[in-house]
């Protein structure tokens, strides 16, 4: 039975609370940062009751009860990749490249084709890091798409995949994400960042770009006047020293950029990976982990739960606990959760179920772009178009 989030003028009436507690709730109620010790001492000491209700808060004079969703599909050009993190259940190495699949330029395109009179607003494009599928091949791609359908916005590549195209051409980062822009690149996932500190980096992903790459890349966006969102990805070897350490590292460049949309914590699910034998997250974890993240990330006004990765009932239940974005359709287009284990194997859901998931808990569903801006407000005896 998942304990709901208690009112908030109750948490200054637990008596059985640590002392600190009360004066974070409080810091809460006055709008104030939470400091990094702050933080911690939540994941350390913070019940589910109580982190849920400050996160709550902070999400219901932030949002208003407005839930965000938006019309989106994935293209997933490979996982066919070079790099071994211990924790991916999605990718082949290079050498065992007949066991994953690569997708051709007009594969892709055809695609987008698919969605040719449909109302889908962005498309999503990440995978493996192919040492084929080099800048000037998607920059080719990202023309095309654009050409074919100009009012489409494309999110594409995490950082893994951009240090590695951007370095084997030999260009500054600077440069190589110039060029992308000028092919049509509009914006930039959150994948890769999973954990900065080098003492968990350097065992579950240690041959990729380090956390300072990872954001050097997201700020490079920014001052090109991009926006990107981040994630983290929690419940495996980490710490909540590491957890804490992660964040405070975005906020500070959220501080000095302003770029990013949102935060999206993804769970490590254990399915077929090199870390199986670590047990994954409860439940409960999962929103206190959420709810946390809502109070410590105060200059991120988004936080998004990434369905296909949670599972539709533990999504749903986010949104008590200071989510309030719930990605998008997504239509059957994404491989890298189902393959890890995730509840949802064909991730796939209509406006019409986002919709009536959203309304379930007493909030407002609103289409959004990838940018934030409002497309629709459903109301609750509206019929989804």
């Amino acid at each position: 039975m998942i304990e709901q989030p208690m009112n908030l003028s109750e948490v200054f009436k637990q008596s059985h609370l640590d002392r600190q507690l009360p004066a974070i709730a409080e810091k809460v109620q006055n709008r104030e940062r939470i400091t990094e010790a702050e933080g911690l001492l939540l994941f350390e000491k913070g019940d589910l009751g109580f982190v849920g209700s400050l996160a709550n808060y902070i999400a219901g004079y932030q949002h208003h009860n407005k839930v965000y969703f938006n019309r989106n599909f994935h293209i997933e050009p490979t996982n066919v990749c070079v790099f071994t993190c211990n924790f991916c259940s999605y990718s082949r190495q290079y050498k065992h490249r007949d066991d994953g699949w690569e997708m051709g330029m007009e594969q892709m395109l055809d695609i987008v084709r698919k969605y040719d009179g449909q109302p889908v607003t962005e498309v999503h494009i990440v995978g493996g890091v192919h040492p084929k599928m080099n800048l000037e091949f998607f920059c080719e791609l990202i023309s095309k798409i654009k050409a074919h359908r100009p009012d489409l916005h494309i999110k594409g590549f995490t950082a893994v995949e951009l240090d590695y195209m951007i370095r084997k051409a030999k260009l500054s980062i600077e440069d190589g994400m110039q060029r992308l822009k000028d092919a049509g690149l509009q914006s930039l996932p959150g994948g890769g960042a999973e954990i900065f500190h080098p003492d968990v980096r350097n065992i579950i992903c240690a041959d990729k770009v380090d956390g300072t790459g990872w954001l050097h890349i997201h700020e490079t966006a920014h001052n090109l006047g991009m926006h990107s969102n981040a994630t983290m990805l929690y419940g495996h070897i980490e710490k909540y020293e590491h957890r804490i350490d992660h964040m405070s590292r975005l906020r500070q460049l959220q501080d000095k950029t302003g770029g990013f949309n949102c935060f999206i914590p993804l769970k490590f699910r254990n399915k077929g990976n090199d870390m199986s034998h670590i047990a994954e997250s409860t439940i409960v974890e999962d929103l206190r982990l959420y709810a946390i993240s809502r109070i410590f990330m105060d200059n991120f006004k988004n936080l998004k739960a990434y369905w296909p990765m949670l599972g539709r009932q533990t999504a749903q239940l986010t949104l008590s606990f200071g989510v309030n974005d719930l990605d998008g359709t997504i239509d059957d287009t994404t491989k890298i959760y189902s393959m890890a284990g995730s509840e949802e194997q064909s991730p796939s859901m209509s406006t019409e179920d986002l919709c009536d998931m959203i309304h379930a808990v007493g909030r407002i569903p609103v289409e959004r772009g990838t940018l934030y801006n409002e497309i629709k407000v459903y109301s609750e005896m509206e019929a989804v178009n």
